[in-house]
């Protein structure tokens, strides 16, 4: 006999809570109550144990065992949910008839339950339930103007009235503007910079759409990217086209001296359009590297043009592979045929054969990697088919599954960007690093083949490589399991003997770049300046000033250092590194402290005018009163000797971490930004560089998006609010706006 037993907490037939006891028989028990047994027997099968038969299918259930009671959940299932087969089939017999299906549903006990009745009809609350729907899903606005839209919402609620078209165009503006002061006043809030991304679309009419991206992290140390504003360019040829839809961008959100990196796509960008963007992102950016942080490549579109070099340097082969499967997919006997080989010839492949779609290569790559496991089954067709004639030889084959190799190296290079949640900064350098070496790898290959196939790929990826080497590196070096050493193992496996002259690069990118976070954070500078005579004037203010001239043999740096003249590059930048770490410990030492500008000015000038006379001590003894207040002297010169070092040298001095798959850089980061306050802001802001302009569904794509006749009808406004606040609706923001405090007509 069939049986079910659900575990449960044990209760009595009453339903109530009170535990069976194995002393108390089962005639002794309270009348049973529940529904099912108008459908159930109980019958006792042995000592100890009793079952519940249906009357209708003659199934037995657990009910009783020993002292376990089943309870009569299952029972109550077997009969509601129609899984008696003789129920089931009463029900459906008498489904017409009202008297049928009281006489076969189980009775259900009537509970107080809130009525839908009483809820009040709200007008507002529909109109807004409609603009949302219209922007979640990119309805066309003119959805309201349907017939048969008008008709089903009526039908839902006789009292609705359907909105007119500038109405609910007003509604999508509205709840657009309060979602856009929300996020602006959750931008104002975050303590660092933000990076920007610039994405370009063109319409039918030739009208360009400057999609712009925002990336950050915020307090709590959480990164975000949304779609910040839809700038509408009428030439795109202009070179001051993308220059002035980032000014747009940046006055409109408050953002015109916290840019951090931009990064742009080669394929709509010159060499004056990067020019006069670099020119603007120096001006509103200086500090950081010198405006070097302009990403002018994305990473996304750099491996899709691989993909699709690789696949259009082997492209004769990969139309046959295409053929082939179109050949069994557009034939029921073709493919009943081809899956009876699949059997015969005990092929262990799971995957099933399909058409690509060529406008996304990762289906090329999976129609090609499907096909190469199924080469046997190709192979044996013409046999069993004569019209095959177009089947692969065994070279062709060989060439597919080499570049099927490479494909697979791309696809996995890119997927990071395919997840649920965008990758940090760091993440992108792993696999950067390995397409650069892998590609370096293959380009010197033996096999004419490899050789072929991979020499004019290498010569891409170096250009992009070359640009975005230096930034890749900064970021993985924030990461505690990597820091320097990673950058060291890699450099040492593409460069060879020349990776020390590359290590170099990053370890004095790096060291500049923290320079440039410890010169915004430190004070204000004095307003004293040493001359050389050491004569001081008065000042306007009532001050002083120490007039200072260079020396002949020197010169005054940059960051206000000064240093004699030499032909190395490297001996500047160890001097100011070691002046900015003492200025650095000298401004946490200070605030520590908590002594006051007059105290410390007063202090610099009295040692200022004593330094130069020193006075031998008429006393004949060198040890003063207890003898130990030199060796007060002596710790503090010892003590200030060991903070000398600066965050960034002691986060690079330290162990790494253990290399934990699922480890959380940015909790991390926030755990210890106590210890490196100044170091944890820099990495902030470099952990949030975006590297992709694209978004996931465009990872893959080898032709560039247009712009739809519907949206390039609307207005720049109307536009720019459906498309920012789809991408906002998909973190949830717009669950929070229900009130809608702005209303616009059209």
């Amino acid at each position: 006999m069939e049986t079910a037993i659900i575990p449960v907490t044990p209760i009595t037939p009453t339903d109530n809570n009170d535990l069976v006891s194995s002393e108390v028989q089962p005639n002794k028990r309270r009348r049973k109550k529940s529904i099912v047994w108008d459908h159930f027997t109980v019958e006792t099968v042995g000592d100890g144990c009793i079952r519940a038969c249906c009357n209708q299918c003659k199934k037995s259930f657990a009910y009783i065992t020993g002292s376990k009671l089943a309870g009569t959940s299952h029972l109550k299932r077997h009969i509601a949910l129609g899984i008696c087969p003789v129920s089931r089939q009463r029900n459906q017999q008498a489904s017409d008839t009202k008297t049928a299906n009281a006489t076969y549903e189980p009775r259900k006990r009537q509970r107080a339950t809130p009525g839908f009745a009483n809820i009040p009809f709200n007008q507002e609350r529909c109109n807004h339930e409609i603009a949302k729907m219209i922007i979640m899903h990119e309805y066309p606005l003119h959805i309201v103007e349907h017939p048969g839209f008008i008709d089903f919402a009526r039908t839902l609620q006789p009292q609705f009235n359907m909105v007119s078209f500038n109405t609910i165009q007003g509604d999508c503006v509205a709840m657009y503007l309060n979602e856009k002061q929300r996020l602006l006043n959750f931008i104002n809030e975050i303590p660092g910079r933000i990076s920007l991304t610039l994405d370009l679309r063109i319409s039918n009419q030739t009208v360009g759409y400057v999609f712009i991206t925002g990336q950050f992290i915020d307090m709590e140390w959480n990164l975000h990217r949304c779609l910040l504003n839809v700038v509408m360019v009428p030439s795109t040829d202009s070179d001051c086209a993308l220059q002035q839809a980032v000014v747009s961008c940046l006055s409109d959100w408050h953002l015109e001296n916290r840019l951090f990196t931009l990064g742009v796509d080669q394929s709509f960008s010159n060499v004056n359009i990067n020019q006069n963007l670099r020119a603007l992102f120096s001006v509103r950016n200086p500090y950081m590297l010198h405006g070097q942080f302009l990403i002018g490549n994305c990473f996304a579109r750099v491996i899709s043009l691989l993909a699709q070099e690789a696949l259009w340097s082997v492209g004769e082969t990969v139309k046959k592979i295409r053929d082939s499967v179109k050949f069994v997919k557009t034939s029921d006997t073709h493919e009943e045929t081809f899956f009876g080989l699949k059997e015969q010839l005990k092929v262990p492949s799971l995957k099933d054969i399909f058409i690509d779609d060529q406008t996304k290569w990762n289906t090329t790559y999976d129609m090609l990697a499907a096909a190469c496991e199924l080469k046997q089954v190709f192979l044996c067709l013409e046999t069993s088919i004569p019209d095959y004639n177009i089947a692969p030889s065994m070279d062709d084959w060989k060439q597919i599954e080499i570049l099927c190799t490479y494909l697979k190296l791309f696809f996995d290079a890119v997927s990071i960007l395919t997840g649920p949640t965008y990758p940090n900064a760091s993440a992108f350098y792993h696999e950067v690093s390995k397409v650069q070496l892998e590609l370096t790898h293959a380009a010197m290959s033996n096999d004419p083949f490899i050789s072929n196939l991979t020499k004019p790929l290498k010569e891409k990826f170096d250009r992009y490589w070359s640009d975005c080497f230096l930034v890749l590196a900064i970021a993985v070096v924030m990461d505690p399991r990597f820091k320097m050493k990673l950058v060291e193992f890699s450099f040492s496996r593409i460069y060879g003997d020349d990776a020390g002259m590359w290590i170099k690069i990053v370890d004095d990118g790096i060291h500049e770049l923290y320079l440039e976070y410890i010169a915004q954070a430190l004070p204000p500078p004095e307003a004293f300046v040493e001359e050389r005579n050491g004569s001081i004037i008065p000042e306007q203010n009532g001050g002083v000033i120490l007039k200072t001239e260079p020396p002949e043999d020197g010169y005054l740096h940059e960051e206000g250092y000064l240093q004699e003249e030499q032909t190395h590059d490297a001996a500047p930048q160890e001097v100011s590194r070691h002046e900015v770490a003492h200025q650095e410990d000298s401004h946490h030492d200070v605030a520590h402290r908590e002594v006051s500008d007059q105290e410390v000015d007063s202090q610099e000038i009295t040692h200022q005018e004593e330094a130069p006379q020193e006075v031998p001590s008429q006393d004949p003894l060198i040890s003063i009163g207890d003898g130990l207040s030199d060796f007060e002297v002596y710790i503090s010169e010892i003590s200030g000797s060991h903070q000398m070092k600066s965050e960034l040298d002691q986060y690079l001095e330290e162990s790494l971490l253990p290399r934990v798959q699922d480890f959380d850089i940015l909790g991390w980061w926030k755990l210890n930004k106590t210890k490196y306050p100044t170091l944890s802001r820099m990495a902030s802001d470099i952990l949030s560089m975006p590297f992709s302009t694209v978004g996931p569904d465009s990872v893959f794509d080898t032709e560039r998006k247009k712009m739809d006749n519907y949206h390039s009808s609307l207005r720049p406004v109307t536009l720019e609010a459906l498309i920012c606040a789809k991408d906002w609706l998909q973190y949830g923001g717009l669950s929070q706006s229900c009130d809608g405090n702005v209303k616009m007509e059209f």
